[in-house]
This record gives structure tokens, sequence and C-alpha cells, in this order.
């Protein structure tokens, strides 16, 4: 379904990154441990993370407790603001995309790490920006429309 709630839209991010090379199921079942340790990923309280909270998310074993996807997560939360405060919102800026190559590129550009094309492609189904249903399934029409409608909303297209 398509989300433009940019704190959503943030925590999307920051879980597809986590989920490299592990299964979806352990990042469901651990997203409510998630959402504790990254402050309901509001990212401005993210991208103030310091030695301090870092040394905290290493010993939560409720979450992944990979260095760098955890240092990627506060980078991507600096990132990330700087790039709602240049479109008015991240939102505005992600559903300009529609490849996931073009905006895996772009977010790199802009200093996001884990960000790699099959990681985009990931977050842009689950956001609603790709609809990679069939065409024969019912979902299919259903997100086309919605789709437009949200480009059209929020690109002024």
């Amino acid at each position: 379904m398509p989300q433009h709630s940019d704190r959503l839209l943030f925590e999307f991010l920051v879980l597809e990154g986590m989920q490299a090379g592990l299964s979806w199921e352990t990042i469901l079942r651990k997203r409510p441990a998630f959402r504790r340790a990254f402050e309901r990923f509001d990212p401005v309280k993210v991208a103030r993370f310091g030695a301090r909270e870092v040394a905290r998310l290493m010993k939560d074993e409720g979450i992944i407790r990979n260095r760098a996807k955890i240092d990627a997560s506060i980078g991507n939360a600096k990132a990330f603001l700087a790039v709602s405060d240049e479109f008015g919102s991240f939102d505005r800026y992600v559903w300009g995309f529609d490849d996931k190559e073009r905006l895996s590129k772009d977010l790199k550009k802009r200093g996001f790490k884990f960000v790699g094309p099959t990681i985009v492609e990931s977050f842009m189904q689950a956001v609603g920006i790709r609809n990679d249903h069939e065409p024969r399934c019912y979902r299919y029409s259903e997100l086309e429309r919605r789709n437009e409608r949200a480009k059209k909303r929020y690109l002024g297209r």
C-alpha cells in the first residue's frame, strides 16, 4: 500500500537495511524491539544518536546488533533529514522515482548506506512505489489507481 508518512518511510528504510542478508521473518519478529530501540523511528532523535546510544544498541538482544547497520541507520537519519529539508519531505523526494537503480544511486550520492538496488527495490515495493503484483491480481489495478493519485497529489503531476 502506498505510504506517505515520513516517519514510516524512515522506518521501512532502516528495516530494509537491517534485513540485508537475513530473512524478513527475523526482522518482522524484531520490529517492536526496533521501534523501541530507534525511538519509534523518529529520524530527528536517531540522527542525534552518539556513542552511548550505539553502545546501548549493540547490547540490545531484541534487534540486529550489526555495527555497520547501526551506524548506517544513524547516518541515514541525518541524510534523511537533509533530503526532507531540501524537498519539503522525504515522501515528496522518494515518490519522484520509479526506478530502483536511479533511486539507489541518488540515495548513495546523498550519503545513505545500505541502499543498494536490491534493498531499494524491496523498499519501493514495501511502501507502494512499485507495484509488482501480477496484472491479473485484484490488487494490481487498485494499487495502480492509488499510486497515480498519490503521484499527482504529492508531485503535482
